[in-house]
């Protein structure tokens, strides 16, 4: 029997291709033969997926999300590049965990996305989890090309904030980058507008350090950028879309300034990967995540893998870290079965530790489910 092993990241332990090699040694001592395709929903890892699906790594240097360089990296196959927002000005780039919730910038997404237009991309597919900054892709419209101006006529300098938004009284988009042919196709799992109680500050302003008055700022600012961004690019009113609020406002400043399509997650990368095809034939599925739970049946990479392998009439198994769902949910999401590394070790730090181990333990012995 061919096995798709199509696990998402164990955060914090493995990366999505670990986790999918250790489940398949274990299904090897059972005589069952792996065809490894590690998933992503958009998030940190989904270059890494493009990778693993045969994706080139193309290695770079940008700015992360407080103006120091970082190494990263964009993955092409043909003409399509996959961008990932994680992995270049994400929370994880943040130097020492500090938040910055009003300075960081997504500068340097823009300039990952110009080095795969030079490179002749022209779809981008590009993935929004994990942002660190909420400056509705300001920074993103500077490095394509974008010049921010003020009221009294000066040009506000390169890596904005979210914090400077009220600033921008005009945007000149006479040296935008981007060509008429390229694409923009958005990996994205939130229907959060851009402003407001739901939009990009208030919801996720919090969780990267902004207090009360530091949201309320935001708020305003991103208003203001709306107006003027909606002016400049002749498309105003998409503040209020689905998925604008998302990686604090990046999903409003793409669909206004590149005219990107926001796409679920998931579906996304599955194409990218060739999931359906590779799922065709197979008779289980193993997937899996670092905890499988209720964030996880809201569109990550473990559900709609579940969901696309019961359509199939697959069976599903779940190996997890930890497991907070109920039988009932479990089976409602299409998992057949399911077990964790706390089944084998209940010590969380020497469960991290040896994840690897574990995991290839319980994939070799856990029972399987059928059809």
């Amino acid at each position: 029997m061919r096995v798709l092993v199509a696990p998402d990241k164990f955060k914090g332990s493995l990366t999505a291709a670990d986790v999918a090699a250790a489940i398949a040694r274990g299904l090897a001592t059972r005589g069952l033969d792996a065809d490894l395709c590690p998933v992503a929903d958009g998030g940190d890892g989904t270059v890494a997926a493009a990778v693993a699906a045969g994706f080139t790594r193309r290695p770079c240097t940008a700015t992360g999300p407080t103006g120091r360089a970082v190494d990263t990296a964009w993955a092409r196959s043909g003409e399509t590049a996959v961008v990932e927002l994680a992995d270049v000005c994400g929370l994880e780039r943040l130097p020492g965990g500090v938040l910055h919730a009003e300075e960081a910038t997504t500068y340097g997404l823009g300039e990952v996305l110009r080095a795969a237009l030079d490179d002749g991309a022209r779809r981008i597919v590009l993935g929004l989890g994990g942002s660190a900054s909420t400056d509705g892709a300001a920074g993103l419209a500077q490095a394509l090309g974008a010049v921010l101006i003020t009221a009294d006529g000066a040009e506000l300098p390169a890596g904005i904030g979210g914090g400077r938004l009220a600033e921008v009284a005009r945007v000149d988009l006479t040296g935008l980058v981007v060509p008429h042919d390229a694409r923009v196709e958005v990996a994205c799992d939130v229907d959060n507008p851009l402003l407001g109680p739901h939009g990009a500050a208030a919801v996720y302003g919090p969780q990267k350090g902004a207090d009360e008055a530091a949201v309320a700022r935001l708020d305003a600012g991103l208003a203001s950028w709306a107006r003027v961004l909606g002016a400049a690019t002749g498309a105003p009113g998409r503040e209020a879309e689905p998925g604008a609020g998302a990686a604090g406002g990046v999903g409003y400043g793409v669909m206004a300034l590149l005219g990107a399509r926001l796409r679920p997650g998931f579906d996304l990368v599955a194409e990218l990967l060739g999931f359906d095809e590779r799922l065709a034939g197979a008779g289980l599925v193993v997937t899996g995540e670092g905890r499988l739970d209720a964030q996880t049946l809201r569109g990550k990479g473990p559900a709609g893998v579940a969901a696309r392998a019961r359509a199939a009439g697959v069976p599903v198994l779940a190996l997890a870290g930890s497991v907070a769902l109920d039988r009932a949910e479990l089976a409602g999401a299409g998992f057949g079965g399911a077990a964790s590394l706390a089944d084998l070790e209940p010590d969380l730090d020497r469960s991290r530790a040896h994840a690897a181990e574990l995991l290839e333990r319980l994939a070799a012995t856990v029972p399987l489910p059928t059809r």
